[in-house]
C-alpha cells in the first residue's frame, strides 16, 4: 500500500498542476476536467486527480458535474463585482497595515517580486507577469503582520489570484505596484491609500472590460 504521506504528496502535486492550469488560463473557463483523461494526462491514478478537484471546488476554481467531472469555473460578471468588492475592503486594511508595520526583510522580499513583475512585463511575458502581481498582493498581506488577515487572504486566495490576473496592461499594473513599493517602503499611510484606491479602480476596470455584464 502507498504511504499516506506519498499520497497526500502526489494529490497536492495534481492540485498545484491543475490549479496553475487554471489560473494561467491553459484550461479556459468552461473546460471539462474528466478524472480518467487527467489521470492519464498527468500519470497518476485517477484518486489523486479526484481530490485535486475536490480541493479546488472548494478554492471556488472549479464547478463539480455528475459523476466524475467538472468544469472550470465561469465567472460571471456578478461574480466579479463580489469579489471586488472584497477585494477593496480587504486591501485597503492590508495595503495600509504593511505601510505601517513593514520590516526590512519583508521590504526586501517585496522588492524581488516587484522586480520580477516589472521584467516579465518589459519581456510580455502574460504568465510570469500576472503570476508576480499576485504574488505582490500576498508578499503585502504578509507584511500587514496580521496573522487573521493571512488566514482569510489563504482561504481566498485562488479566487484573488484569478481577478488579479484579469488585465492585459502589464507595464501600467507594474508601474503602480511600483508605486505602491515605494509609499510602503516610506511609510506614507495617506499616499498608500490614494494609490491603492487608484489601483483597485484600474483593477475594476479591466475586470469589467474582460467580464462585461450581459444586458440581457
Amino acid at each position: 500500500m502507498e504511504p499516506a504521506a506519498d499520497f497526500a504528496s502526489e494529490s497536492e502535486r495534481v492540485t498545484r498542476w491543475l490549479r496553475d492550469e487554471i489560473l494561467d488560463g491553459v484550461r479556459p473557463p468552461g473546460s471539462k476536467l474528466v478524472e480518467r483523461d487527467l489521470a492519464t494526462e498527468i500519470g497518476v491514478s485517477r484518486v489523486p486527480v479526484r481530490d485535486a478537484l475536490r480541493t479546488l471546488v472548494t478554492e471556488g476554481l472549479v464547478t463539480p458535474r455528475p459523476r466524475s467531472w467538472a468544469v472550470v469555473r465561469e465567472f460571471t460578471a456578478a461574480d466579479v463585482a463580489d469579489l471586488h468588492e472584497v477585494r477593496a475592503a480587504f486591501e485597503a486594511l492590508t495595503f495600509r497595515l504593511a505601510a505601517q508595520r513593514r520590516t526590512r526583510d519583508g521590504l526586501a522580499r517585496l522588492r524581488a517580486v516587484l522586480e520580477t513583475e516589472l521584467a516579465a512585463a518589459r519581456a510580455g511575458d502574460l504568465v510570469r507577469a500576472r503570476r508576480a502581481a499576485a504574488d505582490f498582493h500576498e508578499v503585502v498581506t504578509s507584511l500587514s503582520a496580521n496573522e487573521l488577515l493571512g488566514e482569510l487572504e489563504r482561504g481566498l486566495r485562488s479566487r484573488l489570484r484569478w481577478l488579479l490576473g484579469q488585465h492585459d496592461d502589464l507595464a501600467a499594473i507594474a508601474e503602480q505596484h511600483a508605486g505602491l513599493y515605494a509609499a510602503i517602503a516610506d511609510r506614507d499611510v495617506a499616499r498608500v491609500e490614494r494609490l491603492v484606491a487608484e489601483h483597485l479602480a484600474t483593477g475594476a476596470r479591466e475586470a469589467t472590460r474582460l467580464h462585461p455584464a450581459d444586458d440581457t
